[in-house]
């Protein structure tokens, strides 16, 4: 496995590989680690916040899963002085080996890389997820590219992705999102979802 350092954003959201993240940037540790990213094509880790806030507040420490995913930057704007709007991308997952916050409150950690889903093809009696997923894809025609939840390439053949864009689009508890993005099989991922799309009446047969 590969062991990378990487700063790490802790956020009430769960970013999952190829998935989309809107950030507005305003605090000053943000800022910087944000720039350094812009300048230099660099990464960083978005940890899902267990403890504490996302905005930083005085004698108030942040707890996080000890797991997480890379985000890289896709595009960026600066609207007003002191605020960066950013729409990051999902890389790989990580496990987080070593943690700590230097003085001006950001996280560095010492990550190891997890391997990515291995690419499987949906078996036809989890069809019904991508399907579902391709008529919400469809129905996104009229709104411009850069404000889909869901960005190309599309690969409604494959069991990880068409899993991560569901734990994505519905309105799962951030934890529960969490634990399904860290499975390791992404066709017991798909299974889940599945049952889930069914209970609410989203699969067709």
């Amino acid at each position: 496995m590969t062991t990378i350092s990487i700063p790490l954003f802790p956020l009430g959201a769960v970013l999952s590989p190829d998935g989309v993240l809107p950030l507005q940037i305003f605090e000053v540790r943000y800022l910087d680690m944000i720039g350094k990213c812009i300048a230099d094509g660099g990464a960083f880790g978005v940890v899902l916040l267990t403890a504490g806030a996302e905005v930083r507040a005085p004698e108030q420490t942040e707890r996080f899963a000890d797991t997480g995913t890379l985000a890289s930057i896709d595009s960026h704007a600066a609207p007003s002085p002191g605020l960066l709007q950013v729409v990051c991308r999902g890389g790989a997952r990580f496990r987080v080996l070593r943690a700590q916050r230097l003085r001006s409150g950001l996280w560095m950690a010492d990550v190891e890389l997890l391997a990515d889903d291995q690419a499987v093809r949906i078996p036809a009696e989890l069809r019904g997820a991508a399907d579902a997923l391709d008529r919400v894809l469809s129905s996104l025609d009229e709104v411009p590219e850069e404000r889909w939840p869901v960005r190309p390439p599309f690969r409604l053949d494959d069991c990880g992705w068409v899993a991560n864009r569901w734990c994505e689009l519905l309105p799962l508890p951030v934890a529960q999102k969490h634990n399904l993005l860290m499975l390791d099989n992404p066709v017991i991922r798909l299974e889940l979802l599945h049952d889930m799309l069914d209970e609410h009446g989203l699969i067709t047969s």
